[in-house]
């Protein structure tokens, strides 16, 4: 019986979940997911999990957030002056923007205070910190 390994494209279904439950993705309803094994398209702890399964396989792997998104860092957490944003941008705590990096790279940030002079950005991840739980079934080695 074949089984996945490093190198190989794969299809495969998923639930992904907080520790405490809480679905914040899964595929249900979609396609599967298709990725190449061990070619990082996807976060360590997924890869590793899928790394060894074989068709028709399923599992649920606890992933810790090193082998997720990394943990929260602080210095990821920016003061943005006011007068570096558009002059017609009214940010509000909670919402989603985008911030350009000299790159050009667009990196999506979240407004997590916002005061008279100084709007504060988040750029880690959501899921950045926290441990999480996949069932991941394999669908189909390429």
């Amino acid at each position: 019986m074949q089984v996945a390994k490093k190198g190989n494209q794969v299809k495969v279904h998923y639930t992904g979940k907080l520790t405490d439950g809480t679905v914040f993705d899964s595929s249900e309803g979609r396609a599967p997911l298709e990725f190449e094994v061990g070619a990082g398209m996807m976060i360590k702890g997924f890869d590793a999990a899928v790394d060894g399964m074989s068709e028709g396989a399923k599992v649920t792997v606890e992933i810790p957030a090193a082998e997720a998104y990394g943990e929260a860092r602080e210095d990821m957490i920016i003061d943005v002056p006011r007068t570096n944003l558009p002059p017609d941008m009214n940010p509000e705590v909670g919402q989603q923007l985008a911030m350009s990096q000299a790159d050009g790279q667009q990196v999506p940030v979240k407004v997590k205070e916002v005061r008279d002079d100084v709007v504060v950005i988040d750029a880690n991840h959501d899921l950045a910190g926290k441990d999480l739980v996949f069932d991941i079934e394999l669908v189909e080695i390429a």
